[in-house]
């Protein structure tokens, strides 16, 4: 016997065997190897695997030809294979680690921002916590703000075309600073990519957020905004060199610089997150992004989305929080640590079943916080194990938490589901088996 470590969690395997092996020695799904090996980059979603394999399936851009197959090293080349040949089906090939913060903050201020003479306007003391700052003039410190972040807003998003599939080659390609904009589009694969969160240059200051004020930022590092059809798998998602702990404070609130690292919003359909790595982060994916009548008439019927195999690590809230959507979360590992807050938001309207799942929890943390109730919506939440121990969650947040009682029983069940791993394996196949790096 050995000890082997993957993704920060200790393991006992036998030596002779790799996480590979050991994977399928635990779920059973060795096969006899296949005639012809497609490769990654031209791998389609398999059937039933997940919502995003509902209806016509997504493929991405399996059927390129040789034309619209490119392999890109830097922003520039990217943003220009996006852009090439429209919607036809195209394969774009990530090599090495993309950087897209370009030549840093400084670059994106226009003229005449000055970062202290907004502290020095928008102060508690100066400005007060009435009025927030929508209808400053453009000339003002918070105009010259917008006009800054609009800069940087242009630079680092990139906008996916429909039938694309992106995947990295090897086991370093990503992005730094990226924000990948998978908006009403059908039929995205997005593969084997590292993603360092994108780090707001200008955040706004609200002071009507809380009875203190927020700073709120900008930049996921990818969402899906009216899309159709998207498959997101073998991705690692962190804040990488610029943790929440190393972001200064002023007007004592966290200068906060993070939004989320997927969020899923704006009639979004169809989609499936597998064998992903989630870490590291505060607000991590939010499905549905408001409450209001008119977020309501675009979501309701749609969001609906797969999780299954994701790795969950060191994140503080929403893995994911949901409104509106129908989610279905299994076979998922979640570890969390001081800081922690919850997983699974339960919003307006929401409809998550979330089975099969792992939790590996601190002493400082109870059961009972896992679900957070934030509207009333039913949930189907058997056969979760934390720490080991099969668990109840539903009943346990029920019990620590009675002011927030949440009632069992979601209005759907899931029919797209491949693979159910036991859930007392998932720790230790998703450890090994997740996040860019490990498709195979």
């Amino acid at each position: 016997m050995r000890t082997q470590k993957c993704h920060g969690r200790v393991i006992t395997a036998v030596a002779a065997v790799g996480c590979t092996a050991l994977v399928l020695a635990v779920t059973g799904t060795a096969q006899a190897a296949a005639p012809r090996r497609v490769a990654p980059d031209r791998q389609v979603l398999a059937a039933n695997d997940g919502w995003g394999a509902a209806t016509t399936g997504t493929s991405g851009g399996a059927a390129a030809d040789a034309a619209h197959v490119y392999t890109v090293t830097t922003w520039d080349q990217f943003k220009a294979a996006l852009a090439d040949g429209g919607s036809a089906p195209k394969i774009i090939r990530v090599k090495g680690t993309i950087d897209a913060d370009g030549p840093g903050c400084d670059s994106f201020a226009v003229p005449g921002y000055d970062f202290d003479a907004y502290l020095a306007k928008y102060s508690p003391e100066a400005w007060g916590h009435s009025t927030n700052l929508d209808n400053e003039p453009d000339d003002s410190p918070e105009g010259l703000r917008r006009a800054s972040q609009a800069q940087q807003d242009a630079y680092i998003k990139a906008y996916v075309p429909a039938n694309t599939t992106i995947v990295g080659i090897g086991k370093d390609a990503g992005f730094k600073g990226a924000s990948l904009q998978i908006k009403a589009v059908d039929n995205v694969i997005v593969r084997n990519l590292s993603f360092e969160s994108p780090l707001d240059c200008f955040p706004q200051w609200d002071p009507t957020d809380t009875a203190d004020g927020n700073w709120n930022s900008e930049y996921d590092s990818a969402v899906i905004y009216g899309a159709t059809h998207v498959w997101m798998d073998h991705n690692t998602f962190t804040d990488g060199d610029h943790p929440d702990s190393t972001l200064p404070y002023y007007f004592g609130r966290i200068y906060e610089q993070h939004d989320g690292e997927l969020d899923i919003v704006k009639g979004a359909d169809y989609v499936t997150a597998s064998w992903n790595v989630f870490a590291d982060h505060d607000k991590t994916i939010l499905i549905g992004n408001s409450d209001s009548a008119s977020t309501a008439a675009v979501d309701r019927g749609h969001l609906k989305v797969t999780f299954h195999h994701n790795l969950f690590s060191n994140l503080v809230e929403r893995a994911p929080r949901v409104r509106f959507g129908q989610v279905d979360s299994y076979n998922n590992h979640f570890v969390a640590e001081d800081g922690y807050g919850y997983s699974y938001g339960i919003g307006t309207e929401s409809q998550l079943v979330a089975e099969h799942n792992a939790f590996t929890l601190p002493d400082t943390v109870k059961a009972g916080s896992i679900l957070k109730k934030w509207n009333e919506s039913t949930l189907t939440a058997d056969d979760n194990y934390v720490n080991g121990e099969p668990t109840d969650l539903i009943a346990v947040h029920n019990a620590q938490i009675p002011a927030e009682t949440l009632t069992a029983g979601s209005t759907w069940t899931p029919t797209l589901r491949t693979r159910i791993d036991p859930a007392q394996a998932v720790p230790r196949i998703v450890d090994c088996g997740a996040g860019a790096g490990h498709l195979r």
